[in-house]
C-alpha cells in the first residue's frame, strides 16, 4: 500500500504495557527503504512478523522492491523535511496504533577530495546522513517517550569511527556526527524507557556505491588529477563486490532488537571488528605519546615546553 501522508499532527497513542506485551509483533519505521539494505531490513521485520512503515522519496519504489504486504504501508519521504518525518510518524501511528523501532537507514554518498568538493554537495552530505536521522528520530521521540518504550537504531558507517581514507571527507564528517550526536541522545532518553544503537556496517554489497547514491566531485585541482581518476575507478569498481551480505546484516539487525539490552554498538562485519580494534589501540597509543605533558596542565603547576 502506498500512502503520501498528510501533514497534520495527530495525537499520541498510547496502549497498555500488558496489552503489548500479549502481541511480540513491533511496528518498525525504516528510512531510505526504496533500495538498498532498507529493502532487506524492511523484508527482514516482516518475514519476522512484524509491522513495518517504509519510506522513500518515492512511496512506489517501496512497495516495488518489497512487494505487497498486509503489514507493510509504504510512505513518501524525504529525511531532510522535518514536516514530511512527522507526517510520517502520524502514519504509521493512524496505521499500527503504535512504533517500537525507528531504523535510520537513508543514505547517500558525496565523494571526492574536500579541496574539490563545492560548499553545497558537502552540505548536502550533512543534511542527508547527520540531519536525515536528527529530522526523524526528532519526529518519533514524542510517541516513544508517551509509551515509556521504543528502540532508536541508526545506521552509521566504519567512517565514523576511523576514516583514514580518501574521498570521504564529507561522509566521515556526518558519521563522526552521527556518532556523536546518538552517544550524546542515549542517556537523555534512557530514563523514558527509550533505547539506542548505532550500527557500524564495514563493506556491505549495498547500493551505496552506485550511481543513483554517490556523486563524485567534479575534477578542478591539477594536482589531484591521477589520484582522482585512480580512486574513482577503485570506488567504481568495487561497487556490487563487497563482501558483506546485506540480508545477513538485516537479520541480525531484527535479532539485535529483539533483545533486553540491544547493543549500544554493534559493529557489522569482520572488516568493522577490525576498524574498531585498530581505532581503539590508535587512541590508547595517542593518547599515551604526550602523558606527561597531558597530566601537567592544572593550574598551579608548570609546562616544560620542548625545545
Amino acid at each position: 500500500m502506498n500512502r503520501r501522508p498528510n501533514r497534520q499532527t495527530h495525537p499520541i497513542q498510547l496502549e497498555t504495557k500488558e496489552h503489548h506485551n500479549m502481541n511480540d509483533k513491533k511496528v518498525w519505521l525504516i528510512t531510505g527503504a526504496g533500495r538498498g539494505l532498507g529493502v532487506d531490513i524492511a523484508k527482514a521485520a516482516l518475514a519476522a512478523r512484524h509491522a513495518v512503515v517504509a519510506t522513500a522519496r518515492n512511496a512506489a519504489s517501496v512497495t516495488r522492491a518489497v512487494g505487497e504486504h498486509d503489514d507493510l504501508l509504504a510512505v513518501d519521504l524525504d529525511v531532510t523535511d522535518l514536516a514530511a518525518a512527522q507526517a510520517a510518524v502520524t502514519a504509521a501511528v493512524e496505521r499500527f496504533g503504535r512504533l517500537d523501532v525507528l531504523v535510520n537507514n537513508a543514505g547517500s554518498f558525496q565523494a571526492g577530495f574536500f579541496e574539490e568538493m563545492s560548499p553545497e554537495a558537502f552540505r548536502s552530505q550533512i543534511e542527508t546522513t547527520l540531519f536525515g536521522p536528527v529530522n526523524v528520530t526528532r519526529a518519533a521521540l514524542p510517541q516513544l517517550r508517551a509509551q515509556r518504550a521504543g528502540l532508536v537504531v541508526t545506521i552509521s558507517s566504519t567512517a565514523g569511527i576511523t576514516s583514514a581514507v580518501e574521498f570521504t571527507s564529507a561522509y566521515a564528517a556526518s558519521k563522526f556526527g552521527v556518532e556523536g550526536w546518538m552517544e550524546a541522545l542515549a542517556p537523555e532518553v534512557a530514563p523514558f524507557g527509550i533505547k539506542t544503537m548505532l550500527v557500524e556496517p564495514g563493506f556491505f554489497r549495498t547500493e551505496l556505491l552506485s550511481p543513483q547514491s554517490t556523486r563524485y566531485a567534479e575534477p578542478t585541482i591539477a594536482d589531484d588529477a591521477e589520484r582522482t581518476s585512480q580512486t574513482i575507478e577503485a570506488w567504481q569498481g568495487m561497487d556490487g563486490k563487497q563482501g558483506g551480505d546485506p540480508a545477513k546484516l538485516a537479520a541480525a539487525l531484527v535479532q539485535l532488537a529483539a533483545l533486553e539490552e540491544p547493543p549500544v554498538r554493534f559493529a557489522a562485519g569482520a572488516d568493522a571488528l577490525a576498524a574498531f580494534a585498530q581505532k581503539a589501540n590508535d587512541l590508547l597509543a595517542q593518547a599515551g605519546a604526550h602523558r606527561e605533558l597531558s597530566t601537567c596542565l592544572a593550574h598551579g603547576g608548570s609546562v616544560d615546553r620542548p625545545m
